[in-house]
């Protein structure tokens, strides 16, 4: 396939580069602070000193950026300078009507573009065992299959442009409602007079054991998890404004926006 691109070395995005560097993928990286790319030294990749210059050199380019401005406006970029038949791959959480419109943009140019959201984190990325909850079409996955293989342990495809990230953002809203869930479950057995520290261990073998217990169990106060909140509450809005009135997103947001606005809160 040529040369792979990556953009957006965060916490998650930086391992997934470095595995498709160690699986011995030709690698070129952008991004805007040098320092990002330190720890990329010594390794087999190049750097680009703009968008535009990376796109010229790759038939292949990941984004993992934070949001939706920032897919876009990566994206202007690429769209017009990378050479026909290549693939982008949105791997961030944005809105599903946002990959939709790239794809119609990138197709206008002989381009593909798949949405391949990930959940695992970034030690999942750099263990290679991440899930990729993938959108676009048959041929396309197949081609690209190869690279997600080489920093995940499942590629689920879940139809069109669009239904990666659909199907991450239902994953998010249940992994909300369930630590809504977890923090009441744990609150209300301290009413009870149970001890904290058995009821975690015997919830951890039992019925009731989830991630998300697992994640309420280890903070003291809703705040501690005001990071993770944050992601999730973007996770809400987003999935709010693509299924409009559905009696079960309402279900599941009475749920989660509760605990979300307790982590969130001042």
């Amino acid at each position: 396939m040529g040369k792979f691109g990556f953009i957006g070395l965060g916490s998650q995005g930086a391992p997934m580069a470095q595995r498709m560097i160690d699986a011995g993928l030709d690698v070129v990286l952008w991004a805007r602070r040098p320092e990002t790319l330190q720890p990329f030294a010594g390794t087999t990749a190049t750097y680009a000193d703009s968008i535009a210059s990376l796109a010229k050199q790759v038939t292949y380019c990941a984004i993992c950026v934070v949001d939706d401005l920032g897919v876009q406006q990566v994206c202007e970029q690429l769209i017009p300078a990378m050479p026909g038949g290549g693939y982008l791959v949105v791997h961030s959480t944005v809105h599903p009507q946002l990959c939709q419109k790239l794809s119609r943009q990138a197709h206008g140019y002989g381009l593909s573009l798949i949405d391949a959201p990930v959940s695992g984190g970034g030690q999942g990325a750099a263990d290679g065992t991440l899930t990729v909850m993938v959108g676009g079409s048959e041929d396309a996955i197949k081609n690209v299959r190869p690279v997600f293989n080489t920093f995940a342990s499942h590629i689920a495809h879940l139809g069109d442009v669009g239904s990666g990230q659909r199907a991450k953002l239902v994953n998010n809203n249940l992994m909300a409602a369930n630590l809504a869930l977890a923090h009441h479950a744990l609150a209300l057995a301290e009413t009870l007079g149970i001890q904290r520290e058995e009821f975690i261990k015997l919830v951890s073998v039992s019925s009731g054991r989830s991630l998300a217990f697992e994640v309420c169990s280890r903070i003291n106060d809703p705040t501690d998890f005001r990071h993770g909140a944050a992601l999730l509450k973007k996770d809400l809005g987003l999935l709010a404004d693509s299924v409009h009135n559905s009696d079960h997103f309402q279900a599941i947001r009475d749920v989660a926006t509760p605990f979300l606005d307790s982590a969130l809160a001042e």
